[in-house]
């Protein structure tokens, strides 16, 4: 395997299969070869190399994608469509003009047939109105905004790992439901907490609760102290806080709460996203009993454990969802232009659109022709008990499957007019 270094953080690693291929006169199916673009299929992760979500995303995102590469060489061998994949990553430093201009680069410089990852919403959506203007694949994994299968889908870009109506209708509704159900949400103040501020609001209303304020905060941001003050002096007062922070903001919120000590004043807290990585960052003592819903995890059964045990090996740390779904949706991709003998975005998204699947991360899912919502089972989960944990990691246990057809707004519901 070569390996070749970009500067100004970005990483390249090309594999091939070179010589022997060629000596031995593989390379593909007869006449696929002609149908690759640059006699290359090139992927480009766009992530947070260094910030805020860098643990649940970042570097490891990256070494997902190039696990799926190494896995679809040696499924293929000889009979893959091309014997070269390239995989260059990017750190977007959480700011949409740079996602946007990375994008740009990635496509129009470099010839990257599709990108994948791309936490944060507001640099998600700036990169998916770059997709549709090249008319290049792009496979949101990291960011959660509805809008990209709402009023700002497009046919070049799907939505596959999460999005803010599935953690609302997950943890809004069943929280609501336990009878904590009046609510202060406090969310970060861009595209993301915004959705989540109105996702969860629905939910909980529909749940028969109420949401007593909503305040939103700086991003990122290392200080919720106004806040935590704020909760207990609320009229009337919340049963719980919810908080729509992610990565290194919601560290810094959990560890503020339990210092105010708003469990002793009344003021449970309820969590909108929460990653391994997170739960690792704060604890399992000051969590333990947290609800909250999530895409996958790692040890929820033999398949996910058999797939993140050769994560670990690899990275020396246990998947987050984000790295667990950036590798499924390598996969598909590779295997979709295995079956369309060619790179061709529009051939790709004839073999993606309506395509049901199932892997160790996605159960009973679908590529969603009408938005490109990828759906499939989610997860209502619990932060174990301190005295429960088994072994690094085995932070979670499973409250309930929300299935698939129940997991994801309707598209009736999404305003996306696909183009």
């Amino acid at each position: 395997m070569a390996t070749r270094l970009k500067t100004a953080g970005a990483l390249t690693a090309t594999l091939t299969m070179g010589a022997v291929l060629a000596a031995c006169g593989g390379g593909g199916p007869q006449g696929a070869e002609g149908e690759i673009s640059d006699d290359a299929i090139k992927l480009g992760v766009i992530t947070d190399l260094s910030d805020i979500y860098s643990e649940l995303a970042g570097p490891n995102a990256v070494e997902a994608v190039k696990m799926a590469v190494d896995d679809f060489k040696k499924k293929h061998g000889d009979d893959a469509v091309t014997d070269t994949i390239e995989v260059d990553s990017v750190d977007h430093q959480n700011k949409p003009e740079i996602a946007n201009s990375s994008a740009r680069e990635m496509y129009d410089r470099d010839g990257v047939d599709a990108i994948f990852d791309v936490p944060t919403s507001s640099a998600a959506l700036a990169v998916a109105t770059v997709a549709k203007e090249n008319k290049k694949l792009y496979f949101n994994i990291g960011a959660a905004t509805t809008e990209l299968t709402g009023a700002q889908c497009n046919a070049y870009t799907y939505h596959y790992a999460y999005d803010t109506y599935m953690l609302a209708n997950g943890t809004g509704t069943a929280v609501t439901e336990q009878g904590s159900d009046r609510w202060y949400v406090i969310y970060p103040d861009y595209a993301f907490g915004q959705d989540m501020n109105k996702s969860f609001t629905e939910a909980i209303e529909g749940a028969g609760g109420k949401v007593i304020a909503a305040d939103p905060t700086p991003f990122p941001n290392d200080d919720f102290a106004t806040f935590m003050t704020k909760a207990p002096n609320l009229k009337p007062k919340p049963d719980v806080i919810g908080t729509m922070q992610a990565g290194g903001d919601l560290v810094n919120v959990v560890k503020q709460y339990n210092e105010f000590d708003l469990r002793k004043k009344g003021v449970d807290l309820a969590v909108g996203l929460m990653f391994d990585t997170d739960i690792a960052a704060i604890g399992v003592e000051p969590l333990s009993g947290t609800l909250y819903t999530t895409a996958w995890f790692w040890n929820m059964d033999e398949q996910s454990r058999e797939w993140a045990d050769r994560f670990l090996e690899r990275t020396k740390t246990r998947p987050t969802f984000d790295h667990a779904a950036n590798y499924s949706a390598a996969t598909q991709y590779l295997e979709a232009i295995q079956r369309a003998g060619s790179d061709d975005a529009d051939a790709v998204r004839k073999e993606l659109d309506g395509r049901e699947f199932e892997d160790f991360f996605a159960r009973n899912a679908k590529f969603r022709a009408e938005d490109h919502r990828v759906v499939h089972d989610a997860y209502l989960a619990k932060v174990k008990e301190k005295d429960d944990v088994e072994e690094d990691f085995d932070f979670t246990e499973l409250v309930d499957t929300i299935p698939a057809e129940d997991a994801f707004r309707d598209p009736a519901d999404s305003g996306c007019e696909m183009g």
